[in-house]
């Protein structure tokens, strides 16, 4: 009777939690996955719709460039927030509004980003090339030259205060006695942070990969609103790409197929992230 009781008040407390899942995720999923096995036309296609996106050519390529972006975005993302981490743990004067001035990026609307670094970089009247003519350096087409390096650096850019206070709170738990007993030893700054700090935050280092991967593999407004996919296709991501065949080509099963393809390798290289993450911690 008691067990009963258990088991029913425990249920009672699942119960928002289980329809919100059930109603906002699974449910979703479920049209998604019947939606893609019809095409643009409304006939049975059955898995027709995920076969014909591995034979894509504008598919295979806006996912490779997003696994590009998800790479440099990672990679120069989290050695940034890691260093801007570091920097702003020691006691320096003003560190508490460095942190805040950094988070204020995260904070801001993903438009308003996208906008203000559209025309920061704009060729003609961006503020970015006339301070290169001011200085008596020559202008840059910074959207038209390397059009994904410039949208990594502005993610990096926005996401780095995010990143900073992640790894700020890895630092502070982190035992002091730990660096004390190294400057004992006689270890150097360096000596500490590989020895010390990098291993001691590698369950935060995960953390930050995955979310950070399951961002920018899912990444759409910024591209869109800064360069529009292009030049050519150069930033159509693959978000970018199933806009595309959704709105414009109004083929929502290939799109639901093409999502759901997406999410599945999230999953994987999420999966992936945690098993790496498993074997260095044993």
């Amino acid at each position: 009777m008691i067990r009963r009781r258990q088991a029913l008040t425990a249920w009672l407390f699942l119960t928002p939690a289980v329809l919100f899942f059930v109603l906002l995720f699974f449910l979703p999923i479920g049209n998604q996955l019947l939606t893609g096995l019809y095409d643009a036309d409304g006939a049975f296609a059955g898995l027709g719709n995920f076969t014909r996106a591995f034979g894509d050519p504008e598919v295979l390529h806006s996912f490779l460039i997003t696994l590009a972006y998800a790479a440099g975005t990672l990679v120069v993302g989290t050695a940034v927030g890691l260093g801007l981490a570091v920097i702003l743990n020691e006691s320096l004067r003003g560190r508490t509004l460095f942190r805040s001035v950094l988070l204020i990026p995260y904070l801001t609307s993903v438009s308003i980003i996208g906008l203000l670094w559209r025309n920061i970089l704009d060729p003609q009247v961006g503020i970015l090339n006339r301070l290169l003519e001011a200085a008596g350096l020559p202008g840059q087409t910074w959207l038209s030259t390397h059009p994904l390096a410039t949208i990594v650096g502005i993610t990096v850019w926005s996401s780095a205060g995010y990143t900073m206070v992640l790894f700020l709170a890895g630092l502070q738990g982190i035992p002091g006695l730990y660096y004390e007993a190294a400057r004992i030893d006689g270890a150097g700054p360096w000596r500490r942070f590989f020895a010390i700090t990098l291993p001691l935050l590698a369950p935060t280092t995960l953390f930050v990969s995955i979310i950070g991967l399951i961002s920018t593999l899912q990444q759409f407004a910024l591209p869109y609103i800064v360069t529009g996919g292009g030049p050519g296709n150069a930033t159509s991501l693959y978000a970018h790409r199933l806009f595309i065949v959704a709105f414009n080509d109004n083929d929502f099963g290939y799109a639901s197929a093409l999502s759901l393809l997406l999410l599945v390798v999230v999953l994987i290289l999420s999966l992936v992230q945690l098993r790496i993450g498993d074997r260095a911690d044993a």
